[in-house]
């Protein structure tokens, strides 16, 4: 950092804004909201800043990035000029359109934050930024402040005066901002100041000014087109959320998490990224500090399972497709036909180079775009999509012939190849190994191909799969399990009957929701206690313990959400109903005030990782329907 500072001592500092209130250089990541129109997103903090905003695109350089650098990554404020005694932040219900709530001794402000989504086949998307300010009780005198920072902060661009509202020029982005209060640009950057009686509201619309078209003054967006954008948008996520079959007792939790892997899906072309953040820390100050904006191949494949439970099957059709295409493009190779991580568009080529001009979250540096992670070889990923093209295929609209013979040659390269060390499914910089969770999902991969093939009458070599099905589960049982810890673990022994290291594996516990044993096999119970005992604390779940099996990287980690998620149904699988209820109630305390989740969770319960991340949300989804299920 530039002035020398630790991370603490920045962190806990505070800056005052152009309104003259104070603010914290940095808002929790779980201070946050997400609204977004299915091509990217942005994050709203609780005090009505607007600290993270990628355009067009989620893997697009970002316009906003005070997220990620308090004083050089560019927010968006909007607030009451003076201290505010409270916030408050909720959806608007079933929907996506974040409210954002400021309480004053004068009053009472409302912000309502969204971006309308089109509906499916219009040509030209409208890419819109809404923010709406209502004076809801009393009167306020407001600011704000837009700040972009364009291309991570890396480019300038020009604000130049426009008839209503400002224009922001950089060398690869134009954005117009349009709105029904004063403008004034200061700088390279635009402000305002407004008063709102009771029941007024002002307007502004950030927009690409590529998709504005027209004069500003002829496009402004008044308060009844407002009000019509703020209504078509409800009626978009209300009806999309009408499709939910799920009832089951935790209906507004599966709702929200439903809601937001919507967000986090690109509807032209299908693809459902991991997060749509990059850089947020898995330990404060720490070096674990990834970009998500991607398509794992995994993530998504969960993805799918998920929404295809709860009856969503055109986003089911939709990343299919994607699939498809990149199936299309597969190459052999040491790192096989599929490449752990793709970009929206289907690009496997995603070099991991560093920002080294930002601070990083607090201070959390190095700030990484890009993922290394693109090059791994992670033999799981097969077991994860064929498990999901399965369920496609028996509840969706079912595979085509061409997808069936993609998929046929992808799995002759996996009989080839399964038996080879890899980085896992926890992606570890520490060299390859034989991960157990990785021969795990091989063995699903042949064995959904072999259920396909006889359910559908598909032609395969139904003899070879079986054979091959066979060897990987001697083989997990022979050299996966630790006869000393009677658990199952992390990595396979070197030769069967030599003892394997006793390092327990949470992912472990989907054994039986992949049906490779019974949930009530002693082996598998036994797992669960060990890994109850080792790496559980108060329902939270390590993923594995990085003393016993180092990662490559320094520093250590939270928990693990989605383990967490696991951790819920692994118990209700055993029978331990109660507890397993508890532990789910327990992890819907973590969620922020919105239900939303990170990727971990600290040992305070702060948010850690990027935020906010499917993985997460779909185990929430499957976790309680299935205890749902179980309870009856």
């Amino acid at each position: 950092m530039a002035d020398g500072r630790g991370t603490a001592e920045r962190a806990d500092e505070g800056r005052v804004g152009p309104d003259g209130a104070s603010y914290p250089r940095y808002l929790p990541i779980a201070e946050h909201g997400l609204i977004g129109d299915l091509r990217t997103a942005a994050l709203v903090g609780t005090d009505g800043r607007i600290n993270w905003f990628c355009a067009p695109r989620f893997d697009s350089p970002s316009v906003f990035g005070a997220l990620l650098d308090a004083d050089n990554g560019g927010c968006w404020q909007l607030g009451p000029v003076g201290d505010v005694a409270k916030h408050q932040q909720y959806y608007f219900p079933d929907t996506n359109i974040l409210i954002t709530r400021m309480l004053t001794d004068r009053g009472i402000v409302e912000v309502q934050d969204f971006m309308p989504v089109l509906a499916e086949g219009d040509r030209q998307h409208r890419q819109r930024l809404v923010r709406r300010v209502v004076s809801v009780r009393g009167s306020a005198r407001m600011r704000t402040v837009i700040a972009p920072r364009m291309n991570y902060g890396r480019d300038e661009h020009r604000a130049e005066q426009q008839p209503h509202g400002v224009r922001f020029t950089g060398a690869e982005l134009t954005l117009s901002l349009q709105a029904s209060a004063t403008l004034r640009v200061e700088g390279r950057d635009a402000v305002g100041e407004f008063d709102l009686a009771e029941g007024q509201s002002v307007l502004f619309v950030l927009e690409s000014a590529e998709t504005a078209g027209g004069d500003p003054s002829v496009d402004l967006v008044d308060a009844q087109a407002a009000e019509e954008l703020f209504r078509s948008t409800v009626d978009f996520w209300r009806q999309w959320l009408s499709q939910c079959t799920y009832t089951g007792r935790w209906r507004e939790r599966v709702h929200r998490s439903a809601l937001t892997l919507k967000l986090l899906t690109h509807e032209p072309t299908g693809a459902i990224v991991a997060a749509p953040t990059l850089g947020l820390p898995e330990q404060l100050g720490g070096e674990r500090n990834w970009d998500y904006r991607y398509v794992w191949i995994r993530d998504a494949a969960f993805s799918l399972h998920a929404l295809l439970r709860l009856g969503f099957t055109h986003e089911a059709q939709a990343f299919i497709g994607w699939l498809t295409d990149c199936l299309r493009g597969a190459q052999d190779g040491d790192r096989g036909p599929l490449r752990v991580l793709y970009s929206i568009d289907g690009h496997a080529d995603l070099p991991e180079h560093v920002l080294d001009h930002w601070e990083g979250y607090r201070g959390s540096a190095p700030v990484r775009v890009g993922n290394g992670a693109a090059g791994q070889l992670q033999l799981d990923i097969y077991g994860e999509l064929f498990d999901s093209v399965y369920l496609f295929d028996k509840y969706g609209a079912g595979i085509s012939h061409e997808a069936w013979t993609d998929l046929c040659a992808i799995l002759d390269w996996l009989l080839e190849h399964w038996d080879t060390p890899d980085a896992g499914i926890w992606e570890t910089r520490a060299g390859q190994q034989r991960h157990t969770y990785s021969r795990l999902m091989c063995w699903v991969a042949v064995e959904r191909m072999i259920r396909i093939a006889r359910r559908r009458g598909l032609p395969g070599d139904l003899g070879r799969w079986m054979s091959v099905r066979d060897a990987m589960y001697h083989q997990i049982m022979d050299r996966g399990w630790s006869e000393q810890e009677q658990t199952f673990v992390q990595r396979l022994s070197d030769e069967a009957g030599q003892p394997p290291e006793s390092i327990l594996d949470a992912s472990l516990l989907v054994m039986p929701m992949v049906k490779f044993l019974s949930p009530d096999d002693p082996r598998f119970r036994s797992t669960v206690r060990a890994i109850g005992a080792n790496l559980v604390t108060d329902s939270l779940v390590f993923r594995y313990d990085p003393k016993q099996s180092p990662d490559g990287l320094d520093g250590t980690e939270g928990t693990f959400s989605i383990c967490s998620f696991w951790w819920v149904e692994a118990l209700a699988r055993t029978g331990r109903i109660e507890e397993a209820r508890l532990a789910l109630e327990k992890m819907f305390t973590y969620a922020n005030h919105l239900g939303l989740y990170a990727e971990q969770i600290g040992t305070t319960g702060e948010h850690l990782g990027n935020f906010p991340q499917a993985l997460t949300h779909l185990a929430l989804i499957s976790a309680a329907t299935s205890l749902d299920g179980f309870m009856g």
